[in-house]
């Protein structure tokens, strides 16, 4: 008690001094200038580039501690992470023919391309054209092309793709049974809703990615399953297309060329795959439609190969032509995720196959075969014999624009749709988890709710792998008000990742005395002194009236930290980095607020029981998923933010959704089937909690 009083009367008198940067008592002083915002955005990326290339080295060794598991084990969990867990529609190959085509007959010497649809969930289906031969093939390949090129185009029977590319057709010439599925495309015209007048230039494929990730499903786990619908219906009803014991291999180019390699992957049924244009493109932060959660840590283009292996796979090297970024807005559509859909190098798609070679050898399997042609390696892989010559085709289809359009809308609408109906239907399913069965008042409540704590911070949320560094902390005196002075603080987190923040201390502390502290968060693109500012003139009044500032003038102790939510689409990269290791911003975010709290509990001035905390906006954001992981923050008050939280990041619907804005980086893997803001105020509870809003939030609604 002596020490802390010693301590205190130290503290006094150091506050008596004059502004000047005088540092806190038991710390040193802060010399760091600039901007420290945009510094702690950079020190998280220069983290998340350092701990990423530390995977990609040790990843090869990592995957062969794998190689023990089960194969079906390592396939579960990547279906799992790609979201393709939907249970599949069985059905056939449904041929799509004008009326006046029925009971022809493809001459000999030649193929049919006829327009083809086939059930995949209730309400979606896959569509595109099949190649059929005049006689059974004893062969199927389903060739997917980019997601730009249509169908028609890698069938040769529409211009737009070079010759040499037009893998659908080729392989159909040499005698395969060919299903060239439609894959959602990059253009922007129905991305957006009719009904609330509101649209958005991102992209098809991101359009549907900003509705199912929040759901626990991706594009690729959809567009997967699409692929595996077609290889039921090819070994079940629609087997009589082909020879008896028909083997089924996959093709893929750009785009398709993902879906190619995940399908392989996931479904042993598929004998040979051939990759075009990808291998590498899962490596990298581009294009937001190609994010799946943990998938850099677990699961590498390399290590899915390993789960083909040892069924043949050849990996063809080509130039990938760079495909920019969404379309410019216009017409109000704005919004997109920045980041190109393309650019893998030809040394990038290489060192994943050297890679890949490399698994496989320490497995004793054999390296990665590699032909020239796809049509030569599908039939040596397949076990059949080339057509010799080359059939002709005979166009059974329509080209026509119009009616291409029409399925790609209906391609993109029931994926929609699908994504909604999973997004209605995910209360039930929180309701009906194990662990919420369990959470009930009595002699296990913190029993459970420290298992539920534990998984909301390091499966949903991501939690920072190794240790905390020493805080060592630095302070200057940058306030000297009449009733209060101000700190500036900062406090380090882990090599590169600082916390920062403005301590506000009342001055008539008694000696001895220790007081409760109040943590005042801001909002999105906002910094520590807008909570604090008493400058009516100011941006910053208007939301925040200086509560920092107000409630150190009654006498509480506040902390007004800073979190890295600031710097546009820089932070939000951030995420999209974090994303693939099994991180999220808010997986630094609570590491800052874990090492603040700890600081201000040693305070001698500060009731370490007694530290709330209050945040606005993005800072009431904030005070539902930091107080839910720690429970040293002895309440929460979330202002301005408390919603239907999983609806209005993913419905299309909500008028306020996240899905039309620029905010890309909201969305958290699969939170609607585990924590929506209902249980992550049951992790908060039995500790106090309030929601604070105003009728004009224009963040919320009065529900």
């Amino acid at each position: 008690m002596h020490l802390v009083r010693g301590l205190t009367i130290l503290f006094l008198a150091a506050v008596s001094f004059s502004l000047g940067g005088e540092p806190l008592p038991g710390t040193q002083p802060l010399t760091a200038e600039g901007d420290l915002s945009a510094k702690m955005v950079e020190g998280i990326d220069r983290w998340l580039m350092r701990v990423g290339e530390m995977i990609d080295r040790e990843r090869p060794f990592l995957w062969m501690n794998d190689t023990a598991l089960p194969p079906a084990e390592l396939r579960a969990e990547l279906s799992d992470m790609i979201g393709s867990v939907d249970q599949r529609r069985s059905g056939e190959l449904l041929v799509q023919m004008d009326p006046a085509e029925k009971g022809t007959v493809t001459p000999a010497g030649s193929y049919a391309v006829r327009k083809v649809v086939w059930p995949v969930f209730d309400g979606v289906h896959g569509e595109g054209l099949i190649l059929q031969p005049s006689e059974p093939a004893k062969a199927a390949v389903i060739a997917l092309p980019d997601a730009d090129q249509t169908p028609e185009q890698f069938a040769g029977v529409q211009p737009g793709v070079l010759p040499v590319m037009q893998f659908a057709r080729r392989l159909a010439e040499k005698g395969f049974f060919v299903v060239v599925p439609v894959l959602v495309d990059r253009r922007d015209e129905w991305s957006g809703s009719e009904k609330l007048k509101r649209f958005t230039n991102a992209p098809h494929r991101e359009w549907i990615h900003r509705q199912s990730f929040e759901a626990g499903r991706t594009l690729i786990g959809y567009e997967v399953q699409k692929v595996l619908a077609a290889v039921d219906a090819l070994k079940g009803p629609s087997a009589k297309l082909l020879a008896p014991g028909a083997k089924i291999g996959l093709l893929g180019y750009g785009e398709g060329g993902s879906i190619a390699l995940h399908a392989s992957a996931l479904d042993p049924r598929i004998e040979a795959a051939f990759v075009e244009g990808y291998l590498g493109a899962g490596e990298s932060d581009e294009a937001i439609y190609r994010n799946v959660f943990g998938k850099r840590f677990r699961f590498t283009d390399a290590g899915i190969v390993g789960l083909i292996a040892p069924r043949p796979l050849q990996t063809g090297f080509c130039d990938v032509p760079k495909i920019p970024g969404p379309a410019a807005v216009k017409n109000g559509r704005r919004g997109a995720a920045p980041g190109d859909a393309m650019g893998i190098s030809l040394a990038l798609q290489r060192s994943v196959v050297d890679e890949a070679e490399w698994n496989q050898q320490m497995r004793g399997m054999a390296p990665t075969q590699k032909m020239e042609s796809a049509a030569a390696f599908m039939a040596t892989s397949l076990g059949v014999r080339l057509q010799d010559g080359l059939l002709k085709s005979i166009v059974q289809c329509s080209s026509d624009a119009a009616a291409i359009d029409a399925r790609q809308r209906r391609t993109v609408r029931e994926l929609e749709e699908f994504s909604q109906t999973i997004l209605r239907d995910s209360e039930r399913v929180r309701k009906a988890l194990p662990i919420w069965t369990k959470l009930k008042p009595g002699a296990e409540w913190d029993a459970v709710q420290k298992e539920a704590r534990a998984d909301f911070w390091e499966k949903v949320i991501g939690k920072l792998p190794g240790e905390y560094l020493p805080a060592s902390p630095r302070t200057r005196l940058i306030h000297d008000k009449e009733k209060w002075r101000g700190y500036e603080v900062m406090l380090d987190v882990q090599p590169a990742i600082f916390a920062w923040g403005t301590l506000l201390v009342p001055k008539n502390l008694k000696p001895g005395e220790r007081r409760p502290v109040v943590v005042c968060q801001h909002g999105l693109e906002g910094l520590p002194a807008d909570t604090i500012t008493e400058d009516p003139a100011s941006q910053a009044w208007k939301f925040y009236k200086g509560f920092a500032a107000k409630l150190c003038e009654r006498g509480f102790i506040v902390y007004a930290p800073h979190n890295p939510y600031r710097g546009q689409d820089k932070f939000r990269m951030l995420q999209r980095k974090a994303n693939p290791l099994g991180l999220s911003l808010f997986s630094f975010i609570i590491a800052q607020h874990d090492v603040t709290t700890q600081w201000l509990a040693s305070l001698p001035f500060v009731d370490p029981e007694r530290i709330a905390f209050y945040g606005l906006s993005y800072g009431g954001k904030t005070a539902m998923r930091v107080p839910a992981a720690l429970e040293r923050y002895c309440l929460s008050i979330c202002s301005g933010d408390f919603n239907e939280w999983v609806m209005k990041c993913a419905s299309n619907s909500h008028p306020n959704g996240y899905i039309f804005t620029g905010e890309w980086e909201i969305w958290e893997w699969n939170l609607a089937h585990t924590f929506n803001y209902a249980e992550m105020a049951l992790l908060i509870a039995p500790r106090p909690f309030m929601v604070e809003r105003g009728h004009d939030d224009g963040v919320g609604l009065d529900e």
